[in-house]
């Protein structure tokens, strides 16, 4: 089964590849390879011995941004290359992969590569060339094909946005007028409304001029200079201001008991002497 786009569609790279049970089991976006190009069951691992297999599945969902650079085959005994990582598996329960071939790839930002790999086919049979394509290696009898070469990049799409009344209002263009309801005339109750208006705001002017020449004063309950407040708050007589030698003074000490206690003998020295 190839995964090669045709007939001028733009060919969409492999960005995601997976080992998987059955179609239960086969993540989404995911396809599977049921069929080798040679007709046969592509079930990797069924035998006489081992009822339940596992199939090779491929994605070129592009939403995640990235692609498949490279497949290799690696054998147990192999260490994983710089930058490479084994392909996922999603197994039925008590299902598990051979480990002694494993399946890993490169996967790199799609911005990053021109070339990435565009299609991969499976043989069962190991003397079957395909041509342009180059051979991965074997898994039990079945042998990975892999295409690389350029792709095409998806365009961005610019998302369609609704512009609201309120920016059309703010529109520079004299052309692009919002469309509004018609407005109503104005009627007699409108221009009672504005006498009205009219009337309250003289007589705010009216309020406003009847204080002028009214002098500021304090009252006296928050004047702290009168006499009468120094009366109702004697404690502010006895407040006294200290000078920094007074504070010295206060506060001075002379560590004489510490040094006292620093100089005398211990008792362990006195014992150690004596003997």
């Amino acid at each position: 089964m190839s995964l090669m786009e045709r007939g001028g569609v733009p060919i969409s790279p492999v960005t995601g590849l997976a080992w998987t049970s059955n179609s239960g089991t086969c993540p989404k976006d995911f396809s599977l390879i049921t069929i080798t190009e040679d007709g046969a069951a592509a079930n990797f691992t069924r035998s006489f011995a081992m009822r339940a297999g596992y199939y090779l599945c491929y994605s070129k969902e592009q939403s995640g941004g990235v692609v498949l650079a490279d497949v290799r085959i690696l054998s147990e005994k192999d260490a994983i290359p710089h930058g490479y990582r084994f392909i996922a598996e999603h197994l039925e329960p008590r299902a598990s992969v051979s480990k002694r071939k494993r399946m890993c790839v490169r996967v790199v930002p799609m911005g990053s590569v021109d070339t990435a790999v565009l299609d991969l086919k499976v043989t069962a049979r190991s003397k079957m060339m395909l041509q342009h394509y180059t051979c991965v290696g074997d898994i039990h009898g079945y042998v990975i094909w892999c295409k690389t070469g350029p792709f095409t990049n998806p365009i961005p799409q610019a998302k369609p946005r609704s512009v609201s009344l309120d920016l059309r209002r703010l529109s520079l263009d004299p052309s692009v007028q919002p469309s509004l309801p018609p407005s109503n005339p104005p009627t007699q109750p409108s221009m009672k409304l504005s006498m009205r208006r009219k009337d309250v705001t003289q007589n705010h002017v009216d309020v406003t001029t009847a204080i002028d020449g009214v002098p500021f004063t304090l009252h006296p309950k928050y004047d702290f200079q009168t006499s009468k407040n120094l009366q109702l708050n004697p404690q502010l007589d006895d407040i006294r201001i200290k000078s920094l030698q007074d504070i010295e003074n206060e506060y001075n000490y002379t560590f004489a008991v510490e040094e006292h206690a620093a100089k005398r003998t211990r008792p362990s020295a006195l014992t150690k002497v004596a003997s």
